[in-house]
């Protein structure tokens, strides 16, 4: 097949299965990877790239991908998380490792194939914690812990499995201080690489020396070239130094990266999407199929025993919660670095066999004892070729598995352990008048969690005195911004009286929540239609809440005047034209659903049968013509 049309069917099925997992609520690397599969029956990238090239470029694609995930690890988001992220990143993964190899080694792995298995295991990524906490939104300490882990662990992981292959493919064999010395130097070169790096791109910021429209491109040509250069200096330093450049360089005080950042996550997706379709279709179901029996018990010791234990002998005695474990005990899924150094080092693998057995040939008339030794070890490792040829089905069988029972079944166990909802329906308000107070005492009453974001002291009393969650914070600051948790939270509404701070944080917070999610009120500057000379550009403008839309000052009037918060539940005999009838001048705020909580909007649809509808204005009379009315 054409190059050309090869990667322009990977992209749209790519895409296609993410916009479907999203569609559905659905992990999307399951929908990439049936993709995958079936797109690999056809045509496979081995024969439209060629081996060297793939390799390359999946090399160089999950380097972009761990950089973009590294940009997002502030360090003021985990203060006190520090001890446990350490723990995670050194304890829990050797415990994996030792668990996950004796595991292989009792399924009749070699035991040189077990050790393999288990470094490229230990890892986690990115690829796929950051779809399942986009979803699940968890609170931000088991965020920040999922985070730090999968982002540090996918390196390190990558440098584990190349050190024991190492050792396997080198004739001395292993040794444990030259393999610590060897993880010693790769540690000290990535740093080496990383740190001049990342002062001097942050310099270059700092003095305006990247325009914005470049500062995208800059980032992936600067982290591209830290991979390539530290691997040229040691092999497989890359990924470290790449991840070590992005922390380094988010930490860095006084940097604007949200251009970048956005940017990079559009790029994370395509590539991640990309990455998964081509690797899946390397893989034949009649692959899958020889390794299932053996791989399903593998996956049920990893996701029942090994994730568990190791997970609370790294995190023992540190300041996690009780609940913080259990769920860090259950969320492990595997992604694309495990399954792009799973089939390098296979196909090195074989490579190393070849390789060994030209030395031998080469060297067996003049030194016949070397080349008896080195062709006694060729024989070695063409008896563990056929074990490790079977790793990167049994590698692909882990991620589907993986993938499937924590992205599936994970929100129930945060939403029963406190530190999630499955389906978030909370709201935010931005700002506290006493209308948005009274409306949030009527959503907690119907189950829907809120919370308020104000400095103010006298409306941090009113809140608190309501009995609502409440950050004293400015609502545009860092750490509202960027740290403040919103686990629960679906959607914002601002409502302070300021209309420009109301557009620059519907801006910031879309990123968290998404565009469809944030609102604000009517400004009082709204253009006219078909004339753009007035009113605010629509890349400042939130969607517009209520129906009808006010603004702050007309709500704040009614308010004055007598009007209060109601909820009225829609039914067969109170219709919302009915209810629009009784009380023509309410404003509906909400629409609760048993499952859902819907911002109201100009544009929105009628509320339904069942619906419960929360509005400002007067209270529904007890009697009408058409018959009696139940009302709070």
């Amino acid at each position: 097949m054409n190059p050309a049309i090869y990667v322009a069917l990977v992209i749209a099925l790519s895409v296609g299965a993410q916009w479907l997992g999203w569609r559905l609520r659905l992990p999307a690397l399951l929908f990439l990877l049936v993709v995958g599969f079936a797109l690999g029956q056809f045509v496979s990238p081995d024969e439209v790239f060629g081996r060297d090239l793939l390799f390359a470029g999946v090399n160089l694609c999950v380097a972009i991908i761990l950089f973009e995930g590294a940009l997002s690890l502030k360090l003021r988001q985990v203060r006190d998380l520090g001890r446990p992220i350490v723990r995670l990143c050194t304890v829990t993964v050797a415990v994996s490792w030792v668990l996950i190899s004796l595991a292989a080694r009792l399924l009749g792995f070699d035991l040189r194939v077990a050790l393999l298995l288990g470094a490229i295991l230990v890892v986690t990524g990115p690829t796929v914690i950051n779809p399942i906490l986009r979803q699940l939104r968890p609170t931000r300490r088991v965020s920040g812990l999922l985070r730090w882990e999968g982002i540090i662990v996918d390196p390190l992981g990558a440098i584990l499995a190349l050190l024991v292959y190492q050792g396997v493919t080198s004739i001395e064999g292993a040794s444990l201080w030259r393999e610590l010395g060897r993880l010693g130097l790769t540690v000290v070169v990535a740093l080496a690489v990383a740190i001049p790096v990342g002062l001097g791109l942050t310099a270059m910021l700092r003095r305006h020396l990247i325009p914005d429209f470049l500062q995208g491109v800059v980032f992936v040509g600067v982290a591209l070239g830290t991979v390539v250069g530290s691997d040229l200096i040691l092999e497989e330093s890359g990924l470290l130094a790449v991840t070590a450049l992005g922390v380094l360089i988010a930490n860095r005080p006084g940097i604007e990266l949200d251009r970048v950042l956005e940017f990079k996550e559009n790029l994370q997706v395509l590539l991640v999407g990309a990455l998964f379709v081509m690797l899946a279709g390397r893989v034949t179901p009649a692959e899958i199929a020889d390794v299932a029996p053996i791989g399903l018990v593998f996956v049920a010791v990893l996701v029942l025993i090994v994730r568990p234990l190791s997970v609370q002998l790294g995190l023992a005695g540190t300041e996690t919660s009780r609940q913080e474990r259990i769920l860090m005990s259950f969320m492990a899924p595997r992604g694309i670095v495990a399954a792009s150094i799973t089939a390098v080092f296979a196909l090195q693998f074989s490579q190393a066999a070849q390789t060994v057995r030209s030395q031998a040939e080469a060297v067996m008339d003049g030194d016949p004892q070397r080349g008896r030794a080195l062709m006694a070890f060729t024989e070695r490792l063409a008896g563990m070729s056929g074990q490790v040829d079977r790793l990167v089905p049994l590698v692909f069988l882990v991620i589907v598995c993986t993938v499937a029972i924590y992205g599936l079944g994970i929100g129930r166990l945060a939403e029963r352990l406190g530190l999630a909802s499955a389906s978030p329906r909370g709201v935010m308000f931005a700002g506290s008048p006493a209308w948005a107070i009274d409306a949030a005492v009527e959503l907690r009453d119907l189950g829907v969690s809120t919370m308020f974001v104000t400095r103010r002291s006298y409306d941090l009393d009113a809140v608190r005195a309501a009995g609502l969650r409440c950050e004293a914070a400015d609502f545009l600051s860092e750490y509202a911004v960027d740290e403040m948790d919103l686990s629960g939270i679906a959607s914002m509404v601002a409502v302070t009286p300021d209309d420009n701070v109301n557009s620059i944080g519907s801006v910031h917070y879309r990123r968290a929540l998404g565009r469809s999610n944030v609102f604000g009120l009517r400004r009082t500057d709204e253009g006219e239609d078909g004339d753009s000379t007035t009113g605010t550009v629509s890349t400042l403008q939130a969607l517009t809440a209520f129906e009808p839309a006010l603004e702050h000052a007309e709500l704040e009037r009614r308010w004055r005047a007598g009007a209060r918060v109601h909820r009225v539940a829609i039914s067969e005999s109170l219709s919302w034209a009915r209810f629009r009838r009784l009380v023509p001048d309410s404003v509906a705020m909400f629409v609760v659903r048993p499952s859902s909580t819907m911002v109201a909007t100009p544009s929105m649809a009628a509320p339904r049968n069942g619906d419960v509808v929360v509005y400002l204005g007067e209270a529904l009379p007890d009697v009408v013509e058409e018959g009696p009315l139940t009302r709070r």
